[in-house]
């Protein structure tokens, strides 16, 4: 597994997020070796959803009014149609979100996280996968929807549910130890 010591992922979040979509890969980049960061609009916590239900409270590290793109290798976006939902709203979240591509970082979407990325304006002529319910919103956006598990372009990571993180965790990783990918830039 790559080595992620000193790398720092932004892992972008609201109340209602699919709790496995953040767990799962925030375990696995720091197993690696990464500093995981959680960036919400909420100042204190933010509470994950377990299929059915509420889940657990996580505490919030850096508000979106304090994040800058500047301080972090890369982005996680982890999906739960409720999160996802509320950040487009948020214009500074969708600016945070764009400001990763504009300096050509890795960035990672899994289920209705791609949502964002629609919302940042980044997905047209790029390869993805998300939840299936949200693919004719990144289509009109642009972008080519491919029904895989995991698929990566150029530096961005997409997968399609929980049970895809096994795989959305190995290429995340791999691609943040890559690091900037220039032609990430939109």
């Amino acid at each position: 597994m790559a080595q992620l010591s000193g790398k720092k992922i932004a892992i972008l979040v609201e109340d209602g997020f699919e709790q496995v979509e953040m767990t799962s890969p925030k375990e696995a980049l720091e197993a690696a070796g990464a500093t995981t960061h959680i960036v919400s609009p909420k100042p204190d916590k933010v509470k994950g959803w377990e299929h059915t239900e509420w889940g657990k409270e996580f505490p919030v590290d850096v508000t979106i009014e304090q994040a800058s793109a500047d301080n972090y290798d890369a982005l996680l976006l982890p999906g739960g149609v409720m999160n996802p939902d509320k950040l487009r709203t948020n214009k500074k979240a969708v600016e945070f979100v764009r400001s990763f591509f504009d300096q050509a970082k890795p960035v990672a979407a899994v289920c209705h996280g791609p949502w964002m990325l629609v919302e940042a304006d980044v997905v047209e002529g790029r390869m993805v996968t998300s939840y299936p319910s949200i693919q004719t919103d990144l289509k009109n956006a642009g972008a080519n929807w491919v029904d895989k598990e995991v698929v990566v372009d150029r530096g961005l990571v997409t997968s399609r549910k929980p049970d895809d993180l096994p795989a959305f965790n190995r290429k995340v990783i791999e691609e943040v130890s890559e690091g900037r990918h220039e032609r990430q830039h939109v």
